[in-house]
């Protein structure tokens, strides 16, 4: 075959082979379905209650700032009007392609005159929502060519309005905004649809330049207006270019806010939470900061949780206008727990039958041995009571009786039984947290005490709580039902707390409720924990840095505001508490008379109907003080006659004495003028010798 003849049927093959290189190079993506694309949430994500309404808002993109979509007819039709004039005023004619453009673009490169862009409208949106292809105004040919390609794919496939609504809500208009929503929000501050004709100038000069100096966007904004007054498009721009408009943001749950709406996250996060009651809360919470300014109570924290489903209604981590540490979030920060530990301490007690609610015990000092030396509980008011019922014990907050009930329990068994009713935090052996446990030494939370008191709500079930408005997590047994229905019973009776609280307390509400208030120690820390059948409150105030508060008891610090919360949640009285099987009411007296007679709640078989003290001749006899291991320092300055030691003892047997070091002492108690070095006392008969412990004198 002729040289010629053959050169003449090969070029068209590479022609051919040319071309279908070039179109598999600039084959667009699968244009994505506008509504898929439309759906897509921007850089702000929100935080809504179980309906859907809004209680927080946030940015969580870093890197650009884009509003949610905004329909065609939520933006001014002026801006529209003059944007497509400006950029592409063929728009509604052409098919994705201004082949006039096109045409005169390249005309005027063959004449030399300054590059003119092309690009349409449909263009600039292939380019926007596909990060492959170059941005527009590039002048790659093939870059040219991909974006023709897929222009003409998206003009296929979707209307012209919804083309340009697209076009819209994602044109870059300067720095880190995207969009006509978010350019009216952050430079105009106010919305798409209200932006005044110089302020739409403006945003025309920003659509081709959105990075350009003010001085040329103004001068563009002024040729692209030439109906409006530069001077007024001046002021526009100004405005639109100086310092952005702050984001106006309903903050009615800032601190869960920030624990849900973190950096990634977009769209709408539904949460258990119940606007109203949020409020309420927030509201009652910041009434009662107020009233406790005096007493320099400054912050304050509360969770409201229904009980039947475990979802959280109400999380308001802070609150008072006076807080200095506001970004706190008092739901989650821990906090010594106080006396709201011993309803579960006497749970227990009363679940292992080792107490019944009309126990006696002896609220009277005590000296325990610990590994750091002699724990020697107080209550409250720093006096004792004598003999006194579990009812009374409990009701009226009283410390020594609790410790002793630890010593019946044991520390873990009750250090394990607070971990598993939602006491997460208190997870270590429960000697590391001593005899102090029973009296709330340990940190706890508020989620936690919520959680807790609910399992008392629920008749001894636990399980864990939720921020999903559809979730239900499952609850399991760890407390004997009859054992959590008797200690809700005195939790709920007023009377059982009316020695320490009086009888008008504001601990006392028109209907059922279980309450237990708790303050720490060196008065940092006051709590009120609470449920109906409905719902259960829990409510801390105190001072986020730790300082003390002023004169707060358990009724004026956090109660008030438990009160005020449970009387809003309850538009009509709720139903009272029920009791199980194997709870039988019965009645009881107590001899010596130290309480009245009345009508107890005991688990079955567990009644008696007298409770006694023992005789002394019953109680069998032990030195009560010193302790064992006790260490006595004595002062040089004062008189030996001075610094007697008193040794006590219980209990009678005839002939018993006391002695140390073998010699015996006169009279029960004993006096002894302790000398230095180390010695044992003994309590003996002479022919038995009951108890002994050991002492060193410095």
């Amino acid at each position: 075959m002729p040289a010629p003849l053959k050169q003449a049927r090969t070029l068209p093959l590479l022609l051919l082979a040319l071309l279908a290189v070039l179109l598999w190079r600039t084959q667009p993506a699968p244009v994505p379905a506008f509504r898929s694309l439309a759906g897509q949430p921007g850089s702000i994500a929100i935080l809504t209650d179980r309906q859907g309404r809004e209680l927080a808002r946030r940015r969580t993109d870093a890197a650009t700032d884009r509003g949610d979509w905004l329909p065609l007819a939520a933006i001014s039709p002026d801006l529209v009007r003059r944007l497509v004039a400006a950029e592409d005023r063929r728009f509604w004619q052409h098919h994705g392609i201004d082949w006039r453009s096109v045409g005169g673009a390249a005309l005027g490169r063959l004449r030399g005159e300054p590059p003119r862009g092309a690009s349409t409208i449909s263009m600039q949106v292939a380019a926007l929502i596909d990060p492959g292809l170059a941005r527009a105004g590039q002048r790659d040919w093939r870059a040219k060519l991909q974006q023709a390609r897929a222009a003409r794919a998206i003009e296929a496939q979707w209307a012209k309005r919804q083309i340009l609504e697209a076009w819209l809500n994602l044109l870059p208009l300067r720095g880190d905004i995207i969009g006509i929503g978010a350019a009216a929000a952050r430079m105009a501050g106010r919305p798409a649809a209200a932006l005044a004709p110089e302020d739409n100038a403006v945003l025309v000069a920003l659509a081709r330049r959105p990075s350009a100096p003010p001085a040329a966007v103004l001068a563009r904004a002024c040729r692209a207006a030439p109906d409006l007054a530069c001077s007024a498009i001046a002021m526009a721009a100004a405005r639109l270019l100086g310092p952005r408009q702050a984001v106006a943001n309903r903050d009615a749950a800032p601190h869960l806010a920030s624990r849900l709406l973190g950096p990634g996250v977009r769209g709408r996060v539904a949460t258990s939470l119940d606007a109203d009651v949020q409020a309420l809360v927030q509201a009652a919470l910041d009434r009662q900061l107020s009233a406790l300014a005096s007493r320099n109570v400054r912050d304050g924290a509360a969770i409201v949780v229904e009980n039947d489903t475990g979802r959280i209604l109400a999380w308001v981590g802070a609150a008072g206008s006076a807080s200095r540490a506001g970004q706190v979030d008092g739901v989650t920060a821990p906090r010594q727990a106080g006396s709201t530990l011993k309803p579960q301490l006497y749970a227990l007690a009363i679940e292992r039958r080792l107490l019944t609610a009309a126990s006696l015990l002896n609220d009277a000092p005590v000296d325990l041995e610990t590994a750091t030396g002699l724990y020697i509980p107080q209550n409250y008011d720093r006096s004792f009571r004598g003999p006194v019922s579990l009812r009374s014990a409990l009701g009226n907050s009283l410390n020594v009786p609790a410790v002793r009930t630890l010593l019946l329990t044991g520390l873990e068994p009750f250090r394990q039984r607070l971990f598993d009713v939602g006491y997460r935090g208190i997870n270590r052996p429960g000697d590391h947290y001593g005899y102090a446990l029973a009296l709330g030494s340990a940190e706890v939370t508020l989620l936690e005490q919520a959680a807790a008191y609910r399992s008392l709500a629920l008749g001894g079930r636990s399980g864990p709580l939720t921020l999903k408005p559809d979730e239900r997590p499952a609850t399991r047994p760890v407390i004997d039902p009859g054992a959590a229905a008797i200690i809700t019973a005195l939790m709920a009776d007023p009377a059982a707390r009316a020695a320490s609280f009086g009888e008008a307390s504001g601990l006392s509400l028109p209907f059922a409720a279980a309450v237990k208030t708790g303050t720490s120690k060196a008065m940092r820390d006051n709590w009120a924990v609470g449920f109906s059948r409905a719902y259960t409150v829990a409510v801390w105030v105190g001072n986020f840095e730790g300082d003390a508060m002023i004169g707060v008891s358990g009724t004026s610090g956090a109660a008030p505001a438990w009160a005020a919360i449970m009387l809003a949640l309850h538009a009509a009285p709720p139903p009272g508490f029920a009791l199980p099987a194997g709870v039988e009411r019965r009645p009881v007296a107590f001899l010596p008379a130290v309480e009245p007679p009345r009508t107890e709640l005991f688990l079955a078989g567990t009644w008696q109907p007298v409770f006694a003290l023992a005789e002394t001749a019953e109680i069998a006899p032990r030195l009560t003080a010193p302790s064992d291991g006790t260490i006595l320092a004595l002062d040089p300055d004062i008189p030996a006659s001075r610094q007697l030691l008193v040794i006590r003892s219980q209990g009678s047997r005839p002939g018993l004495f006391i002695s140390v070091d073998g010699r015996r002492l006169p009279g029960l108690p004993a006096r002894w003028a302790p000398v230095p070095g180390r010695h044992e006392i003994a309590l003996s008969d002479g022919r038995t010798t009951y108890d002994r412990v050991r002492v060193t004198v410095r």
